[in-house]
């Protein structure tokens, strides 16, 4: 393992290529070496981490926190002296793959173990033996061509490959590491992508018009992809999106998009996970200069717009994916790890050596490519668990136990990568929202790296749609545990921020269900229709399907995520085309027609989507540190609660409504309604009266709050029914 108590690099430049690369190894010294000062010793008081002093169930683990941020800061120290900094390291995609320099095309590609390489494309008819590349000490392969007569050597928009000569003197054919675009011909069954060579003229290239928009106290986000995006049975484009979609998302009041399958993926059945081009868009949906459009048009709404980055794992694929450039090199000198560690054997994919210096220039490189050139406004790290842990995670159930996070089983080098991306992103973009899916709720994840965390700004609550699933799949409704959904709800790391969901496309893949199908099934096909009374099973989904989502974005963390379909009960799960289903797009899509219908009840359920977005909007209270819960009732099944300046009322019951319900609150004064799931526009029985002043009488003794109700120094009344949930805000004398 290169991390504690591993080796160190030692680099060296060579004057033809201004990129650095190792040359030989050497020991470490001890860390209690007196003989030389030692920069990262201390590290601006790395004996006194703000970790440590944030969580004391830390102390335990003290040498391991040390010694992560002791590798995070002589990687960096070594970056910075022999690139410049951090930043300027990021730039590879400046000095690797197709680049200008004056009147030349210049390529550079890192491949160690080729024995020889050429450029291939439609350029030169696929016959390399005319440019044939030069190989650097350090094994980066590159060749110039000047414009001929002024006119660019590789037109824009032809296709290109490298050809590389292996060890046993046999060619392969492999697309350009760093490549911006590729494609792949649609008439061949299973055809391999080709590279192509993206440089359009000044005239065709896109131009941003607006601004980043600013960072929002909590994002509350709307998770997409863009294929699956049309009504239609098809792949959707990135135009279409931004001109349909969009709107729809500005509408119900959400600030971030999170788009997912960005990134280059051979197989559209993957969902965007098995990247094989990490620099390229996935062209089934346009073209780069699209992709900007969307982006543009979204900042001009007042959208940030996130990506779905995979930097957990890669494609096998090594005609047109990067595990291609694995041509059985040591472990230092290729993109994956060797053997065993280089495969991830439930994913079927390769896994990056994060210790390699080229490795990360790739990475981080990448991060700042989709920023600096797409403008993204950050990222959401997919499959971070895999990252932390030499296990992945598999066969493992955290139990919390803090020896399962800092022992031999973590992953030193991942953590000092990912240390280094966050560390990057927030010194380019300070406003920029990078989000972790991890399972395992692995602590310091979300602190910055400044005081020894790892630099995230939120982690996803990846335990609430479990328990969601739990309660919708396996128990009965009237064993839903009031105590058990506050707990969950609630169960974060202290100041680690949480972006809540209670479904997002995970729930919704083949072979499981969205949470209205779930409550509904087979009834959201035939008693939908607005225009006929209420049927008892819809009524109850929907009712349900309200509370689940609300209750979910009050109380379960610092953010909101919802994915696509979500927010209107789409009846249908996803599937794309693969063997399985012949190839089929019928599952490929969203019916977003079913929420605009007024004679059908998708749009009750839409109509509340877009009020409690709007609540969060309006009043700040997902991202409020003051979070009291005042009932959780199993008898009454009640859970009462503030967040924020606003009182919560859910009652979880089935059939009890409650005319006169007493609910604690801190602040006293006049109270009203200012949302209501039983209110008739978003299909519920309009039970509660809107109008009603609910005026606070003061409990206990001033100053004991154990003397009040449910702890709280005041109370008021209200009328509670059964499936519902109420807000209620301070109003004016």
């Amino acid at each position: 393992m290169w991390g504690v108590g591993g080796l160190t690099r030692r680099f060296s430049f060579k004057a033809s290529c201004p990129t650095v690369k190792a040359s030989d190894l050497e020991a470490d010294k001890p860390d209690n070496s007196a003989d030389k000062p030692q920069p990262w010793k201390d590290m601006n008081g790395m004996q006194n981490l703000g970790v440590l002093e944030l969580d004391p169930y830390l102390a335990p683990h003290r040498i391991h926190l040390r010694s992560r941020v002791r590798e995070f800061m002589k990687r960096k120290m070594e970056i910075e002296k022999h690139e410049g900094s951090l930043e300027d390291f990021a730039e590879g995609y400046k000095k690797f793959g197709f680049t200008r320099e004056g009147n030349c095309i210049v390529y550079r590609e890192w491949a160690p173990a080729a024995a020889a390489a050429q450029l291939i494309g439609d350029f030169n008819n696929w016959d390399g033996r005319k440019h044939n590349m030069e190989r650097d000490k350090f094994g980066v392969w590159s060749i110039r061509l000047p414009d001929v007569r002024g006119v660019s050597a590789i037109p824009h928009g032809s296709k290109v490959r490298i050809r590389i000569k292996k060890g046993d003197d046999t060619w392969v054919d492999r697309i350009p590491a760093w490549i911006k675009y590729a494609v792949v011909d649609p008439t061949v069954f299973a055809a391999d992508y080709d590279g192509v060579y993206w440089d359009p003229p000044l005239r065709e290239r896109y131009h941003f018009k607006h601004a980043r928009p600013q960072k929002p106290s909590a994002p509350l986000i709307y998770e997409a992809h863009v294929g699956m995006s049309s009504k239609e049975p098809r792949v959707s484009s990135y135009r279409e999106f931004a001109d349909e979609v969009l709107p729809r998302i500005k509408a119900n009041n959400y600030n971030t998009i999170q788009l997912m399958a960005i990134m280059e993926h051979a197989y559209y059945g993957c969902f965007g996970y098995h990247v094989t081009n990490f620099f390229a868009v996935s062209s089934r949906s346009g073209t780069p200069e699209d992709l900007k459009y969307l982006i543009d048009q979204a900042h001009s709404m007042g959208l940030r717009v996130l990506m779905d980055v995979v930097h957990s794992h890669a494609s096998t694929n090594a005609v047109d994916g990067l595990a291609g450039y694995d041509l059985g090199q040591p472990a230092q000198e290729s993109y994956f790890h060797t053997g065993a560690r280089g495969y991830h054997k439930l994913w079927d994919s390769r896994l990056f050596n994060y210790g390699s210096w080229e490795v990360q220039r790739f990475l981080l490189s990448n991060l700042r490519w989709w920023m600096d050139e797409y403008m993204f406004d950050g990222f959401r790290f997919d499959g971070i668990t895999s990252m932390l842990y030499h296990h992945h995670g598999l066969n493992m159930r955290f139990s919390g136990n803090y020896y399962e996070y800092f022992s031999e089983a973590t992953d030193v080098e991942a953590v000092m990568y990912l240390m280094l991306a966050n560390d990057l992103v927030h010194k380019m973009y300070p406003d920029a929202t990078v989000i972790a899916e991890d399972v395992s709720g692995f602590p310091t994840l979300c602190r910055p790296v400044s005081e020894g965390g790892v630099g995230f700004d939120y982690r996803l609550a990846m335990g609430i749609p479990d328990k969601w699933m739990e309660y919708l799949k396996v128990k009965e409704e009237e064993d839903w545990s009031m105590g058990d959904i506050v707990h969950t709800l609630t169960n974060r790391r202290y100041k680690e921020p949480c972006v809540a969901y209670s479904e997002s496309h995970d729930q919704s893949m083949v072979g499981d269900k969205s949470y209205a199908f779930l409550l509904m099934d087979k009834e959201m096909y035939f008693s939908m229709l607005a225009t006929q009374p209420s049927n008892p099973i819809v009524d109850r989904g929907i009712a349900l399907h309200k509370m689940i989502h609300f209750i979910t974005m009050a109380l379960g963390g610092e953010g909101y995520l919802n994915f696509m379909g979500n927010e209107f009960g789409h009846p249908e799960w996803i599937d794309f085309p693969r063997q399985g289903n012949n190839w089929s797009f019928d599952k490929c899509r969203r019916l977003w027609d079913l929420a605009d219908r007024d004679d059908l009840r998708y749009k009750f359920m839409n109509n509340f989507n877009r009020a409690m977005i709007g609540l969060g909007e309006s009043f700040q209270f997902v991202g409020s540190s003051k979070q009291y819960i005042s009932n959780k009732s199993e008898t009454e099944r009640v859970i009462a609660f503030e967040r924020g300046d606003l009182v919560f009322v859910f009652n979880f019951h089935s059939t009890n409504t409650y005319p006169e319900l007493k609910v604690g609150c801190e602040i006293p004064g006049n109270y009203r309604i200012c949302l209501d799931s039983d209110a008739a526009e978003f299909g519920g029985h309009s039970r509660v009266d809107h109008e009603v002043n609910h005026c606070t009488n003061p409990e206990g003794e001033p100053g004991k709050p154990e003397t009040g109700y449910n702890n709280r120094p005041h109370s008021f009344m209200v009328m509670s029914p059964s499936r519902s949930c109420q807000v209620y805000h301070k109003v004016s004398e």
